[in-house]
């Protein structure tokens, strides 16, 4: 095991993991609870995002002026996000100023007030981010696109919640969630960069007094079929279509294969799609491939933007290459060069403190355990082609998902 990483169950229920990066003067701290919309439901969807919103109001020893200039003032800087599974408050600051870093999150976390007033104004700050979600289309279609992949499943559940949903939140919805969810035994606390572990868990004891609670179940639902094609005229200048289908989720080994099947078909300029659709036909401007991975499933698609007369034809060529890719033979030239690309963008992304507490978080949530860097590039490395043309063959079915914003 890397001596540089550290993991504590620590007395309050919190679980802390640290990695060292002696060559860096920064810290990186996030606060991850295993809390997203899939562990909502239909008529509180967008709670665990809301709550987000109500930490940075006013907590009993900040006002919203002091939470904002807590970090600034020393140079760092404070956010937050939601997702599917995980709720996380993070913090980049000088090693230095590490103290301050825990006792501000333990506040937005501990100590958050969540007054009926401050709820008020929040609707319509999210209604707002609602509203400019459905003003950009190229985003949109990703929501209306696992909407349809994952159908009826929790993990179809907006992250923002609906419009409808949002007017209807108060006091005591948010504060009943807030109660069983933000628990110590629900949370993570990781950390990359110039850090002393003994002296975080110091920190972490002093400076969060949530209850120790209980780990909360995840909201698995039910996988039905997807809706294999769905379209939403809009006032848009050009269609935007989303075409993938349900892949593996973030512990399955063929992780690594899914990455290098990423690179080849949409991961950069080099991209088969990409020289293909764009470069040779000349049908989009943009088409890339993505990629997420949850606890118990996960999605790999292709994003596109087209003119309206290509529809069609734009996502014939993407199932042409569907097909060869399944059938055909990857050269070992070809295999060598997307191994590289993945590796060279990992270990690029890794000089980070952030990209390092992020991964320290993901492995601890959905591996229960910690990966050397030397680690994932041998998993990498041990991809073969084989592997690539099998997962395909698994992925790229006759029942995709399709997904289009067309214009009216």
């Amino acid at each position: 095991m890397d001596i540089k990483y550290k993991k504590t169950l620590l007395s309050n229920g919190i679980t802390l993991i640290t990695e060292f990066m002696p060559h860096v003067r920064s810290v990186s701290i996030g606060a991850w609870l295993q809390i997203g919309s899939r562990d909502e439901d239909p008529v509180n969807n967008g709670v665990s995002h809301f709550l987000e919103h109500m930490a940075f109001k006013g907590t009993s020893n900040r006002n919203t002026a002091a939470i904002a200039e807590s970090l600034e003032s020393v140079g760092g800087n404070l956010n937050a996000f939601t997702g599917k599974e995980v709720t996380c408050y993070y913090a980049n600051v000088l090693d230095q100023h590490v103290e301050l870093a825990v006792d501000v999150i333990a506040d937005l976390i501990s100590n958050s007030l969540i007054l009926e007033e401050d709820i008020e104004k929040e609707k319509n700050v999210i209604l707002e981010e609602i509203s400019s979600l459905e003003d950009t289309p190229d985003e949109l279609v990703h929501e209306y696109f696992q909407k349809n992949l994952f159908n009826g499943h929790p993990l179809s559940y907006s992250i923002l919640g609906s419009k409808k949903t949002i007017k209807l939140f108060n006091h005591d919805i948010l504060v009943d969630f807030y109660k069983k969810r933000y628990v110590a035994k629900n949370l993570i606390i990781s950390a990359a960069g110039n850090i002393d572990h003994k002296h975080l868990e110091k920190y972490l004891i002093r400076y969060f007094q949530i209850p120790e609670g209980d780990k909360m179940s995840r909201n698995n639902g039910h996988f039905n079929p997807v809706i294999t094609e769905k379209t939403y005229p809009r006032n848009v200048a050009q269609a935007h279509i989303c075409i993938g289908n349900k892949a593996i989720p973030y512990h399955n080994p063929q992780k690594y294969a899914l990455l290098l099947l990423h690179a080849l078909l949409g991961g950069g300029m080099s991209s088969r799609l990409f020289q293909i659709v764009r470069e040779k036909y000349g049908v989009a401007y943009t088409v890339f491939t993505f990629a997420d991975f949850y606890s118990d499933s996960g999605i790999f698609g292709v994003y596109l933007g087209v003119d309206k007369s290509n529809i069609s034809r734009s996502i014939k060529l993407i199932k042409v290459e569907f097909e060869r890719v399944k059938k055909e033979e990857i050269s070992e030239n070809e295999l060598d060069r997307l191994k590289s690309q993945i590796k060279g963008n990992l270990m690029l992304g890794l000089e980070s403190t952030f990209s390092r507490m992020n991964r320290l978080a993901n492995m601890e949530m959905y591996l229960k355990r910690y990966f050397t860097l030397d680690m994932v590039l041998a998993g990498i490395d041990n991809v073969k082609t084989n592997d690539l043309i099998k997962l395909a063959n698994d992925l790229l079915t006759e029942d995709l998902s399709t997904s289009i914003i067309v214009p009216k």
